[in-house]
């Protein structure tokens, strides 16, 4: 594989990418006990915390306690979706169990501890997970070519990224919700960008246990069969499909009904148009009133969409660019799936991770462009904007036009992106014909 970088007077030029020795990323870090000690704090506080919310009686981890409860409702030999709430939910985290029946298995290890001790422990392994994706993004970062940069000391930038980056709208509300997205991530970015770039038979598995929890991580699939990995696509299909056919066996009802009824029901997951819903989906929702085809247009669109992004994906991994391809199918995965909560939004850790390394590359007559759009991007994430609008009781059907932008800055930013980068592509090509043939 090799990684483009930037050259004088061409516009890129390949070099092999940086191979991500975990291993040895780990030997270095048993070494130096500071830096275990500040990576190890993070987790060893969650758990803390949790230990003092359960003596306390705090209601923490509305969504871990669903996945607690659903692991419980299983082991009880309990229907998962016949209700709309689950016995073993405490009072204050009273939701439906929207997960696939694989799901609650894998939950299991969660029903043995108390609920807010499970939060925590969930918060630990979440902290741990971001940590090594972000350790994986700076992995997959080209060798500085002109001097020593900031990745050059990948365990001094893993750690002050991770405690950065949690003030993120996206990661901090993951974690107070006792969500799974960071650990589904460290799933996928692990499995796509070093099992399966290294050709180790396993690779696909990890990604097909992330989609067994949440069906979204399924769009990898399609990734990995594109990028011409197509052995480890047929690996997560067939990890997804043998956890089905698992569950099929152990609660055939649940899975049955689940795959005939439940699935469907939008109304499970929450409303729509919710302003915390960042999809086209839940854009043409606001925009329309509800208006009943508002849904088959954003399958449309995200059809038309998928042209675009399966193109620009292919451009980052010709040119062995790997993760900003993932980065690609990442955020078209949110933007086309029915509902994107904003805390489903955790993939701007990469790309933050990622524009930031792009900095020192530029002239200094296009660094304003690069620090303008990094800037942007983590404002848009950090503002807590979808918080601070009116929102909820259908509010968002009266936004005024302003409100609407800011409403949906999650759905615009990669848009934006994607746009950038596509103009630029055509602005490259277009400077290179020949003046008189122009």
């Amino acid at each position: 594989m090799t990684q483009s970088v930037p050259a004088a007077g061409s516009e890129t030029l390949e070099r092999p990418s940086p191979r991500l020795a975990l291993r040895t990323s780990l030997a270095r870090l048993s070494m130096r006990p500071r830096s275990m000690t500040l990576l190890a704090a993070g987790p060893a506080m969650a758990i803390l915390i949790g230990v003092v919310a359960w003596i306390l009686d705090w209601r923490l981890g509305v969504d871990s306690a669903v996945y607690r409860a659903g692991a419980l409702t299983l082991l009880h030999g309990q229907p998962l979706y016949e209700s709309s709430t689950l016995a073993p939910e405490p009072w204050w985290a009273l939701l439906p169990f929207t997960y696939p029946p694989t799901a609650a298995l894998l939950f299991v290890p969660l029903a043995i501890l108390p609920t807010q001790v499970a939060w925590g422990v969930l918060t630990a392994v979440s902290v741990l997970a971001m940590a090594l994706v972000i350790r994986v993004a700076i992995g997959s970062l080209p060798k500085p070519v002109a001097g020593p940069r900031w990745w050059s000391s990948p365990a001094r930038a893993t750690l002050v990224f991770s405690v950065v980056l949690v003030v993120l709208e996206p990661v901090w509300r993951t974690i107070f919700l006792g969500q799974i997205n960071l650990v589904l991530m460290a799933l996928v970015v692990l499995d796509v960008l070093v099992v399966t770039a290294r050709g180790v038979p396993v690779g696909g598995i990890m990604v097909g246990v992330a989609a067994a929890v949440k069906l979204t991580p399924l769009v990898f699939v399609v990734h990995l069969f594109l990028t011409g990995k197509r052995a480890d696509a047929v690996r997560a299909l067939l990890t997804f499909f043998g956890l089905q056919a698992l569950m099929l066996l152990l609660i055939p009802g649940d899975t049955i009904r689940y795959w005939t009824t439940t699935i469907y029901d939008t109304s499970r997951i929450g409303p729509v148009l919710w302003a915390g819903n960042q999809s086209l989906n839940g854009l043409l929702n606001r925009v329309t009133d509800l208006a009943p085809w508002a849904s088959n247009a954003a399958l449309g669109l995200s059809a038309v969409l998928a042209i675009p992004a399966i193109w620009l994906m292919l451009r980052f991994h010709r040119r062995g660019q790997a993760l900003p391809a993932l980065l690609v199918t990442a955020f078209f995965g949110l933007l086309a799936s029915p509902i994107s909560w904003s805390h489903h939004w955790v993939w701007v850790v990469p790309l933050i991770v990622l524009l930031i390394a792009r900095l020192p590359q530029s002239t200094p007559a296009t660094a304003w462009r690069r620090w303008l759009g990094t800037g942007a991007v983590i404002a848009v994430f950090i503002s807590c904007v979808l918080l601070l609008l009116p929102n909820g009781r259908n509010i968002e059907l009266h936004w005024k036009f302003w409100q609407g932008v800011l409403g949906n800055a999650y759905i615009l930013m990669p848009l934006v992106l994607a746009a950038v980068l596509v103009a630029r592509w055509a602005w490259s090509r277009y400077r290179r014909v020949d003046p008189a043939a122009r």
